[in-house]
């Protein structure tokens, strides 16, 4: 929770300047303990389906201990689904319209699998963006994974993203840029976090949009970005949500793809991910698969023990820092998008201790 500024202490300004939430005794004398309703828009294929509920769930149970959170999960038409995938969101899913006449405080948009390059044609880009406009006049933040950021960015921006080379996808270090903003408060200024996408939206593109970037990376670009407001939209174009196998699974099916036809080339490698002796491993496993052996047996129990995760304190502390702040600044009943008092331009400070507020542009107290 936040910091309590109970009097004048210069060092609280200091520490406001810096990206800690504080508030203001008033404002503390005033909270309610209560619960937090966060909507899952799971739009990724079956295959992850279930891998991605898991992967976002324990980010947000990971997250503030006082706070109690309430995850309504749904999805949206146009998705090609199977059987079983239907069966499970016929049973444990929300429908969209439900969920907005209760409200939300907080939104999370998960990636998806598209089929080509234009995303407006895709099946379920006006489902997507129906829900980013109720989600934008209704909800206190979105959070927007990889694909759900390149088509926010496309919808309301008008930002056409960049088709790249070739796949980027590995573990990439990064670096903290705006370390006053309350997003990334008690994020390493160098860190790891994993990429995977085709396409690409640059730092340039995203500042020339009026959006702030948070975190860069040198091979693979911008990790996360927030809307000028600092806190109603924020966007990741990596995962810090994976798994620690989840490349790992990447790199399976891209081989099966390869020993059924689907793709001419054997698979790179993702980059920084496979240790020396996990990547012999796997060049065994494509010497045989290379000399005939289709039926060879991808060594994936053997190779969990040698994968790594060194991202996810990073994804623990992103998510921790927004959900405090959609805290701060939601309003009871779940309706109003932000709490009355609030600072429509700068949601990220205390209304009610504007001595304390953080200032996204200036990253001064104002």
């Amino acid at each position: 929770m936040a910091l309590i500024a109970h009097n004048d202490l210069p060092s609280y300004a200091r520490l406001a300047a810096e990206g800690q939430v504080l508030i203001s005794r008033e404002r503390a004398r005033r909270q309610d303990i209560r619960e937090l309703h966060i909507g899952l828009l799971n739009m990724m294929p079956d295959a992850a389906l279930e891998a991605t509920e898991r992967q976002f769930l324990r980010l947000v149970g990971a997250s503030n201990r006082i706070v109690q959170f309430q995850v309504h999960l749904f999805s949206v038409e146009g998705l090609e689904r199977g059987a079983a995938a239907r069966a499970h969101i016929r049973r444990f899913y929300e429908s969209f319209d439900s969920i907005a006449e209760a409200g939300l405080d907080a939104l999370v948009i998960t990636g998806a699998n598209i089929t080509g390059a234009d995303l407006t044609r895709e099946a379920f880009y006006q489902p997507m963006t129906r829900v980013t406009d109720w989600a934008r006049d209704n909800v206190s933040s979105v959070l927007c994974s990889c694909l759900a950021s390149h088509a926010v960015w496309r919808h309301y921006y008008g930002i056409e993203r960049r088709p790249l080379a070739g796949k980027l996808w590995g573990v990439f270090e990064h670096r903290t840029l705006a370390r006053e903003h309350p997003i990334v408060n008690g994020v390493n200024t160098r860190f790891d976090a994993p990429h995977s996408r085709h396409n690409d939206v640059s730092r340039e593109q995203i500042e020339a949009a009026g959006m702030s970037v948070l975190t860069e990376s040198a091979d693979a670009g911008v990790l996360l970005a927030a809307s000028s407001d600092g806190l109603r939209f924020i966007f990741l174009q990596g995962h810090p949500e994976y798994d620690t196998n989840s490349l790992a699974k990447e790199y399976k099916r891209e081989v099966k793809r390869f020993v059924n036809g689907e793709r001419d080339d054997y698979p790179p490698f993702p980059q920084r991910y496979f240790d020396a002796e996990a990547r012999e491993l796997l060049t065994g496993h494509r010497e045989r698969v290379q000399a005939g052996d289709v039926a060879a047996e991808f060594p994936e129990a053997l190779l969990a023990s040698q994968l790594d995760n060194t991202w996810i304190d990073t994804g623990k502390a992103i998510f921790n820092n927004w959900l405090g702040l959609v805290y701060l600044a939601s309003a009871n009943d779940r309706h109003p998008p932000l709490r009355d008092g609030i600072n429509t331009s700068n949601p990220c400070g205390p209304a009610d201790n504007k001595s304390l507020e953080f200032n996204p542009t200036t990253t001064e107290c104002t």
